[in-house]
């Protein structure tokens, strides 16, 4: 009789041909002990009962080719075909035995047990189908319709016998696979950690964006929008790279990128791509975070100043690592309706956003000198409230026919206070730029009584 009919497609190798000797090893202790105890039925008996002795055939016969098909087959429906076959064969090992109430019970229970184990309902349901049938067969074909209680012990010896080694393999098996269950956990734990390493280390080459779609947090789609594009890159670094040692180079690249990267972070920015030296960071790119056109310039812009900020307490540092020229930084930002999403082929896909408004941040950044945060009159436009700038007038942009406005980024006005030298209004019918530092000596008289004169008409119409 078969007692393990679990479906082992998913082993392989040395393990899987253990598990099946395991297995049939079971069948064959349980087919041993029939034959014993049919044996010792017949011993117990004055004449020789041929179907006694036709059963215990069958039995050498099915317990060999059971090992076969157990052994070759993995499909669910001949393993379960074998579960029906088992509990027929061993109803009519029941009826041959007279219905003998140990050898019985002890049978039926093993039945019981295996097919609930790896089974279920389903395949005790139909274990108690063979049963029957084999009982019925014994009963109504074969005429063993007499209930005996035999005080035979060798039939109940070699039952006993058998359903101890049964219980023995059984348990030698589970403590196998316990183990073996074990191993791979360590296995799998130790490849979940290596995963996780791998994906961390994989999504530091990726923008949070793309992360974003690989992760599923957001879909990848192609969509126009307004968004606050920033470039910036280190003025002179392919002379300073010439100079330097690689190691050196790789390190200060590296500490410069990670602090500009924690910068990006405060503000809340998505940092689309390094190109070198090189930042491009969107803003307004990400939905989740977006707060809306005017404060995510704002936020852009604070960034920008923040990064020069940090940039003037880093040249320090460098100095100290013998870099003589302090390294300075120079920044372009744009506001406009960019086309964002994914681009490219099967092979290699990017998260970015393109248009002309990318092409004139990037423009912008170019056309700056050292420390300088240069912005367009649409970012301008959004940030003048909190933030002064200067008005640079026009410049002529590659790729764009007419000249473009700019305005250089000076600090958040607030900042200012006494140390404010610039300062910018506009309204309906007034317009001011003032920057003192800029204003000649001999001059100032002039700039003085215009402004007192503009004023003292300004308050005559307010009177009036």
């Amino acid at each position: 009789m078969a007692y393990y009919q679990t479906d082992n497609t998913h082993l392989s190798g040395e393990r899987r041909k253990a598990i099946a000797i395991l297995k049939n090893s079971c069948r064959s202790v349980i087919g041993l002990a029939v034959i014993a105890a049919l044996a010792g039925n017949i011993m117990a008996q004055s004449t020789v009962d041929v179907l006694s002795l036709g059963l215990i055939l069958l039995m050498f016969i099915y317990t060999i080719a059971a090992w076969f098909i157990n052994n070759h087959q993995t499909k669910t429906l001949t393993l379960m075909g074998l579960t029906i076959v088992d509990s027929l064969v061993t109803g009519l090992v029941i009826s041959e035995l007279q219905y003998n109430p140990w050898p019985s019970l002890v049978l039926v229970s093993l039945i019981y047990f295996s097919s609930l184990y790896y089974g279920g309902i389903k395949d005790w349901g139909f274990a108690n189908i063979g049963l029957a049938v084999g009982i019925g067969i014994g009963f109504f074909v074969l005429g063993h319709q007499t209930f005996v209680w035999l005080n035979d012990q060798t039939v109940d010896i070699a039952i006993a016998i058998g359903a101890i080694a049964y219980m023995c393999l059984y348990s030698f098996f589970n403590h196998r696979q316990a183990q073996d269950i074990e191993d791979e956990h360590k296995v799998l734990v130790n490849e979940v950690k290596e995963q996780k390493l791998r994906i961390y280390q994989i999504s530091q080459y990726l923008p949070k964006s793309t992360w974003d779609i690989i992760e599923g947090k957001r879909k990848a789609q192609i969509q126009r929008k307004p968004i606050s594009i920033f470039f910036s890159d280190i003025v002179g670094f392919s002379s300073l790279s010439e100079e330097l040692e690689a190691e050196v180079l790789s390190n200060v690249l590296s500490s410069y990128l990670a602090e500009m990267s924690n910068i990006v972070a405060q503000f809340n920015g998505t940092i689309d791509k390094f190109i070198g030296d090189a930042i491009m960071v969107t803003f307004g790119d990400d939905s989740a975070i977006s707060l809306g056109v005017k404060k995510d310039a704002t936020a852009c812009v604070s960034m920008a100043i923040a990064m020069g900020k940090r940039m003037r307490e880093l040249q320090h540092t460098w100095a100290e690592m013998g870099i003589k020229k302090p390294l300075q930084i120079r920044i372009g930002i744009n506001t406009g309706y960019c086309t964002v999403g994914t681009f490219g082929t099967s092979r290699h896909l990017d998260h970015t956003a393109l248009g002309v408004h990318v092409n004139l941040a990037s423009r912008l950044e170019s056309a700056g000198q050292a420390e300088e945060i240069l912005i367009s009159h649409e970012t301008w436009s959004l940030i003048k409230d909190g933030i002064l700038c200067k008005d640079r007038g026009h410049i002529k942009a590659k790729g764009f026919t007419h000249p473009v406005q700019v305005y250089q980024v000076v600090d958040h006005r607030k900042e200012m206070g006494v140390n404010q030298s610039y300062f910018s209004q506009t309204a309906d019918g007034f317009s001011m730029h003032l920057d003192i530092e800029k204003v000649k000596n001999y001059d100032r008289e002039k700039v003085i009584a215009s402004l007192e004169q503009a004023a003292i008409k300004l308050k005559k119409q307010l009177k009036v």
